[in-house]
């Protein structure tokens, strides 16, 4: 969680809300990482999840992330659930809940519906603190 506070700190720097990921390989290696970079790309599916998802799909040359895990430090939105499913993601590790945007658990729990192919386990609030503070000093200063 320590290298996604420094990636979603970076974002805040760019002007992007301060979200950052890392993908963990089942061996403890970080395959992937991202931050935030809708305002730097001009792309709304810049998020951090799926730009660090993307970057372990190129590592690792596959699409399949299986048995990985996902640290980010705020609750992934629908789309980004999505994209832990179909990335075949096994671990979700978060720091902050969403209770606007979460789709792991808080607002919607799309990576835990039973309806679905692939399910995820997630761990959620940790460093929460930390993870909510970087948010709320951004969100403070742009108010």
């Amino acid at each position: 969680m320590g290298r996604a506070l420094e990636l979603a700190t970076g974002a805040a720097g760019s002007g992007d809300v301060p979200v950052g990921a890392v993908v963990v390989s089942p061996a403890g290696e970080v395959i992937g990482e991202g931050a935030n970079l809708r305002e730097v790309e001009g792309d709304p599916t810049a998020h951090a999840e799926v730009v660090a998802l993307r970057a372990a799909a190129r590592h690792t040359g596959e699409w399949r992330l299986e048995d990985c895990t996902l640290v980010v430090t705020l609750e992934p939105c629908p789309m980004c659930a999505g994209a832990l499913l179909l990335s075949r993601i096994s671990t979700l590790v978060l720091g902050a809940w969403d209770p606007k945007m979460g789709a792991c658990g808080s607002v919607w729990d799309i990576v835990r519906d039973r309806r679905a192919t692939h399910r995820v386990e997630v761990i959620g609030g940790v460093r929460e603190a930390e993870c909510s503070q970087v948010l709320l000093d951004f969100f403070a200063a742009h108010r």
